[in-house]
């Protein structure tokens, strides 16, 4: 008796886990079981990291869009691996995806982690709105609106975690656990889409693990 009635308990926190929306993500099992379209990259296991996967360097942007998972509002988690390579590491998560040209991104620029002066540093995180609210619009337009340093930052040649919140009018980003957000802005749209990817930029490659989605 008492184990049946274990078993009904975990039964039911198995389904209010469901309820509340909230999904993990074992990206390597998405890779083999074919749960993620590739767009402009060739995606692959991340060889000696379980549960990893990686987007290869190529021109132009690289998605990679997660078929399973359906998102519009509350908070994504993941591990993101760039590199110190300047102008050549840009690394973070699209949402609100419409097609390969139209989404919401989150991205980091690593190579700015470890910048001294502090013009780069102020490039260390970005918000995006793509096709018509690129990185160079909004620094152009609206400097150091949607962009910002991260005190203290990541170390550029490893493993970080990213937090972001989405809500229907705002995006925040918290890095390695912090509780308070390095980048909090407007979001630039009002298209709807529960579609979110892995993203990389222009000649960037990109490795990612341990996703958790919790879906408001």
């Amino acid at each position: 008796m008492r184990l049946r009635i274990l078993g009904s308990v975990f039964v039911f926190f198995c389904m209010t886990m469901l309820s509340f929306g909230q999904q993990k993500m074992n990206l390597e099992t998405a890779f083999q079981e074919q749960q993620i379209k590739a767009v402009n990259r060739t995606l692959s296991l991340y060889e000696n990291h379980e549960g990893a996967v990686e987007m290869n360097a190529a021109e132009g942007d690289g998605l990679a869009v997660l078929k399973e998972i359906a998102f519009e509002t509350g908070t994504i988690e993941v591990e993101l691996l760039g590199g110190n390579n300047p102008g050549r590491s840009f690394i973070g998560l699209a949402f609100n995806i419409q097609d390969e040209e139209t989404f919401e991104a989150v991205y980091f620029r690593p190579f700015n982690f470890v910048a001294t002066e502090q013009a780069r540093k102020d490039h260390m995180v970005q918000y995006v709105n793509h096709p018509e609210y690129t990185w160079y619009k909004l620094r152009e337009e609206r400097t150091m609106e949607f962009e910002n340093e991260i005190p203290p930052p990541p170390d550029p040649d490893d493993w970080f975690k990213a937090i972001i919140k989405v809500s229907g009018t705002s995006v925040e980003v918290m890095v390695e656990g912090k509780t308070e957000p390095v980048l909090k802005v407007e979001r630039l749209t009002s298209l709807k889409s529960d579609k979110i990817g892995l993203w990389v930029g222009n000649g960037s490659s990109g490795r990612f693990r341990n996703l958790h989605i919790h879906e408001e």
